[in-house]
């Protein structure tokens, strides 16, 4: 006897199911490129301090730009790079500098866990600067929700703390101020994008300023590398493109209000490479204030997915 046919399937069945493959696929690709952001920070880490920050930032460019050839292939080569906006690509590169120089510098001065936590303090600081520079309004729910995330902050500095808990506040600042630089570098690109500006076209021209700025600072401080540090220095560049092409391939394939939470998991590896590489464990005020940072950074994230999908009135912007 011939087996019964399975049952039709229902029209329009197959699409919730790609879907959900593909918003899968997307979620596990921010979670391998928070890994890889991580292991390129832990590179960082491990040139203590030994190779200038002007250098490392120059390698960490230089290195990347081959793995970005492909991309500017697939965008018709050299005309990938046409833009009618070079200021404005001059003002994110100035502005991802800053931010590269501020973690960078971080992760030679404090905990690793500290420094990633530290980093994501830029939805407050976008959310904060998107009031002045893209005439946005920020309802109090999210203004208070910034102010708690500047209580996390507080609570992992520690200003004035006296002893062994205390940090580098130096290097704290430095860390906050690249976060307000990779904030100004977002509302660039946003700018960008509204006008037009292809993506690409913004992803090349940093490659390429970044690497140039880079190498005029690192001239005067130059050391040449060990070999071991070489491969450290490729390693940032390297594992920090693979982890840009795959958090992009995500978003082009998911929606930004489904992954955003994801990146998150980064504070999970730098908490566990920390404490295996560097035997730094978070003591409770630093594991209260990330969860405060996250916490907060989380709520911004919900009131921006909520504000999007409600049609508010003027006054009831939360």
């Amino acid at each position: 006897m011939s087996a019964s046919p399975s049952p039709p399937r229902p029209p329009g069945a197959l699409v919730p199911e790609v879907l959900r493959r593909a918003r899968a696929r997307a979620i596990l690709l921010v979670l391998a490129a928070a890994a890889a952001f991580s292991l390129a920070g832990a590179c960082v880490k491990a040139l203590g301090g030994t190779v200038p920050l002007a250098e490392v930032v120059f390698f960490r460019n230089a290195f990347a730009i081959p793995a970005l050839l492909p991309l500017m292939l697939r965008h018709g080569g050299l005309a990938a790079l046409r833009t009618s906006h070079p200021l404005s690509h001059a003002a994110r590169t100035l502005f991802g500098l800053l931010g590269m120089f501020g973690s960078f510098y971080g992760l030679a001065h404090l905990p690793f866990a500290v420094v990633s936590a530290l980093g994501f303090t830029m939805p407050l600081f976008l959310a904060m600067l998107s009031v002045p520079l893209l005439g946005e309004r920020v309802g109090w729910r999210r203004s208070a929700a910034v102010a708690v995330g500047f209580l996390g902050v507080l609570l992992i500095v520690r200003p004035g703390a006296e002893g062994a808990a205390s940090l580098d506040l130096f290097a704290a600042g430095a860390v906050l101020l690249g976060a307000v630089g990779w904030a100004l570098a977002m509302i660039t690109i946003r700018r960008m994008g509204e006008a037009g500006e292809q993506g690409v076209t913004i992803v090349l021209w940093f490659a390429i300023g970044s690497s140039l700025a880079a190498a005029v600072a690192a001239i005067p401080v130059w050391v040449w590398p060990t070999p071991g540090q070489w491969l450290l220095l490729a390693g940032v560049g390297l594992v920090s493109a693979l982890a840009q092409v795959m958090m992009t391939n995500a978003y082009r394939t998911g929606e930004s209000t489904l992954l955003a939470p994801f990146e998150y998991s980064a504070i999970v590896w730098t908490v566990a490479m920390g404490a295996v590489l560097w035997g730094e464990l978070p003591d409770p005020w630093d594991a209260a204030g990330i969860a405060v940072l996250i916490g907060s950074g989380l709520y911004i994230w919900h009131r921006e997915v909520t504000l999007s999908q409600v049609v508010a009135k003027p006054g009831n912007l939360g």
